[in-house]
């Protein structure tokens, strides 16, 4: 979800920018707009003095000028934390039965799925990612299979063999997984 408002954010911004910035140099250029556009002329300004000055003994400008301004950049600020926030899990709380809790690292259950994965048949490598939340982890698992291999095989054996074993281990109710698969880059071969 925070991928797509990123990218529509991003793709917005771009776009008006974009008009923006085009209509200002078509103008520059020489070329001819609609009379309610911003600009008309090449030697135009952005805003003339009677357009800057227009509002200034207003009592309501400049309260709303700043509101909309801090609005701009706690919204600004709100989506750059949520872009650097990191998104892999740290720990995963293990119940151990007792009432108490204990906490695996995040990284040696990424690196034991992805040690197992890796041995699982028709795969080359794997990476896996743990996100979510720490009591109810979730699973990005990135595999590249081996020539000839069967995806279906090797998603089969990935969620009855590694995910099954991560699952059990940490005590969880489950380990829903997204699965990425690649195929190695090979040679083309002679068929006689």
């Amino acid at each position: 979800m925070q991928r797509i408002v990123n990218r529509v954010l991003l793709g917005l911004t771009g776009l008006a920018l974009i008009v923006v910035g085009g209509s200002v140099l078509a103008v520059g250029l020489g070329g001819r707009w609609p009379t309610w556009w911003i600009h008309d002329d090449r030697h135009d300004v952005l805003l003339s003095d009677a357009e800057r000055t227009h509002y200034r003994d207003a009592g309501w400008w400049w309260p709303t000028v700043l509101a909309v301004l801090a609005v701009l950049v706690l919204l600004s600020l709100w989506w750059l934390a949520a872009v650097l926030r990191r998104r892999r899990l740290t720990e995963v709380l293990v119940d151990t039965g007792d009432g108490e809790g204990a906490l695996l690292r995040g990284r040696a259950m990424e690196n034991a799925v992805a040690g197992e994965a890796a041995r699982l048949k028709g795969v080359e490598r794997a990476h896996v990612t743990l996100t979510g939340r720490r009591t109810s982890p979730e699973a990005r698992v990135q595999l590249l299979l081996q020539p000839h291999a069967a995806p279906e095989e090797a998603v089969r054996r990935l969620t009855a063999k590694a995910l099954t074993n991560a699952r059990d281990s940490a005590g969880l109710k489950s380990l829903p997984a997204e699965v990425d698969l690649r195929a190695v880059k090979h040679r083309a071969e002679r068929v006689n």
